[in-house]
């Protein structure tokens, strides 16, 4: 029996649109500000990359992401997260189908520390999960350390269900931390929140 899901990336990509903003490729322009926000320490406190983000490396990863598209399994693609009345760059989104089966997906948010607590990371994650469940994917996860309450509640708010903690299971930034696994299945979103 095929599984659905998209197998192939979505190389007709241009945007999503929302009510306050919109998820796009990234552009030339999006560098100072991408890394401006890359550079907080609380915003990288709980990511993978260190503060402060080095211009160099916000050049390259803009200049990969114009040339990559979203739905490629294995591979990450970030979706540039802007205000639609201005324009600005606010954050971004991520999501990567996974190599071995494309119908799971994992995705992850950041917004700039001057942009949280409006809702604005809730509406790019929730265009994505819609993208995401719409381009025939099964389910979808994620993960954040548990200090990062307000990324958790993001995901809580999406209707995302929480599978497991998983105790000093990352070794991060010299220390070890735990996780929190959430997960969503296209089924729960379609009878789920809108």
């Amino acid at each position: 029996m095929r599984r659905k899901g998209s197998l192939m990336p979505d190389v007709s990509f241009t945007e999503l649109p929302g009510r306050r903003v919109l998820m796009r490729r990234f552009r030339p322009q999006d560098v100072a500000e991408f890394v401006a926000y890359r550079s907080d320490a609380e915003v990288a406190r709980f990511q993978s990359w260190d503060a402060p983000y080095p211009a160099e490396q916000g050049e390259r990863f803009v200049a990969r992401m114009m040339t990559a598209h979203p739905d490629t399994p294995g591979e990450w693609f970030q979706f540039a997260v802007v205000l639609r009345a201005t324009g600005q760059l606010i954050g971004d989104c991520a999501a990567m189908p996974r190599a071995d089966d494309p119908s799971q997906c994992e995705i992850g948010f950041t917004i700039a520390p001057r942009y949280q607590g409006r809702g604005y990371a809730t509406e790019a994650v929730r265009l994505l999960v819609g993208y995401l469940f719409a381009r025939g994917k099964h389910r979808i996860t994620a993960c954040c350390d548990p200090r990062n309450a307000a990324s958790a509640a993001v995901l809580e708010r999406l209707g995302m269900r929480r599978e497991g903690h998983l105790r000093q299971s990352t070794w991060a930034k010299g220390e070890w931390t735990d996780d929190l696994l959430y997960a969503l299945l296209q089924k729960e979103w379609q009878s789920g929140p809108e």
